[in-house]
């Protein structure tokens, strides 16, 4: 183990603090093949998201992915790229500024919030450091994925545990591990849908999906297919359809294993060709647009649609800065920062109260 840093110098006006850290994926620092290379390799270097002998998957991603994949995802990351920069950089900074306003309006204005990614920038340790320079000693550790996945969730704690691992002092440290049946995220998810339906008329079908893992992490023990079922299945409850008139799929698939299925792309062939006049799409795994939502999915998916027979294509846009959404996260932080800091009214119960109240109206 490294030597540990240095840490800041000692004040004694030093009032400890509580940070909350949002974790989400990453991003490039620019759509073009020269940023994609370093960003792919650190992505593709994690042994959490590709489980491949180390030494084969070196000379397959040195010798073949990172001199072909690069300018191609440049492409991709160029047609949604904003005037903003990465759409998934601008919301997850959007989400985090958003939690401290309403976190500041619940009377924890005190609370240290930031964001960092997983790959890319700005780094989990540098903005670990740096919160430790503000005085941060309690630390809640969100990372904004709803269905825990190794390859997602499980990474993101590693990184953060590496950081402190190179910490004198570490913080008291909580982590939340998944979202995928709160009800507050059920509930931002279901009203998306209810005001898309009231722009624009219900469709014939509503398609959620999932990003993809390889199939033998669920027989391995991985409960990522499960969440994202249940998160379906709570949705579809919510939003009182039948099972005729949803379905789960699974995109992003990558090599020749075989991935969890149905996948999204024989999912949509299937309904296009079924006559299929009215889908609306969404993606409730992700509580922020990106390059699988806005590229694959808004994109492929509709041309894929399309081009086998399909109507009328809709895609329902992620969470994004969605009050409710807002909402939900700030009542998932209080909850979890249960303990260390008091409210003089907790925002799981008042969701629940208001929940029953309506019930029984």
């Amino acid at each position: 183990m490294a030597a540990p840093l240095a840490e800041p110098a000692f004040r004694h006006s030093y009032t400890p603090k509580t940070g909350v850290l949002l974790i989400n994926l990453g991003t490039p620092e620019a759509p073009t093949a020269k940023a994609l290379r370093p960003y792919l390799k650190q992505f593709l270097s994690d042994q959490r998201v590709i489980e491949i002998p180390k030494a084969l998957w070196w000379l397959i991603l040195n010798g073949i992915i990172l001199n072909l994949r690069p300018r191609k995802s440049a492409e991709k990351y160029a047609s949604i790229w904003s005037s903003e920069g990465s759409p998934l950089l601008v919301h997850t900074r959007n989400q985090t500024r958003l939690l401290a306003e309403q976190l500041a309006a619940a009377g924890l204005e005190h609370v240290v919030v930031d964001f960092a990614m997983r790959y890319g920038n700005p780094s989990v340790d540098s903005v670990l450091r740096g919160m430790r320079e503000q005085g941060v000693e309690r630390l809640l550790v969100v990372p904004l994925y709803p269905q825990y996945a190794g390859s997602s969730v499980a990474t993101a704690l590693d990184e953060v545990f590496r950081s402190l691992l190179r910490m004198r002092n570490m913080p008291e440290i909580r982590t939340v591990r998944h979202f995928h049946d709160f009800p507050p995220y059920i509930e931002a998810l279901a009203r998306q849908v209810e005001a898309h339906w009231q722009a624009n008329g219900r469709g014939d079908k509503l398609l959620m999906s999932f990003h993809g893992v390889p199939r033998f992490t669920l027989d391995k023990g991985d409960p990522y297919h499960c969440e994202c079922l249940k998160t379906g299945r709570l949705l579809a409850e919510r939003l009182q359809l039948s099972k005729e008139q949803y379905v789960v799929a699974f995109q992003s698939r990558f090599g020749k294993a075989e991935w969890l299925k149905p996948y999204t792309v024989d999912t949509l062939t299937a309904l296009a060709k079924a006559g299929t006049q009215k889908l609306d799409v969404m993606c409730p795994g992700f509580v922020g647009d990106c390059l699988e939502t806005l590229e694959e999915i808004a994109m492929e998916g509709k041309e894929i649609f399309l081009t086998n027979g399909g109507g009328e294509y809709r895609y329902i846009s992620c969470l994004n800065e969605d009050p409710n959404w807002l909402n939900a996260l700030t009542a998932l932080v209080q909850q979890h920062l249960g303990g260390w800091i008091t409210t003089p009214d907790d925002p799981v119960l008042r969701f629940q109260r208001a929940q029953d109240s309506g019930a029984n109206g």
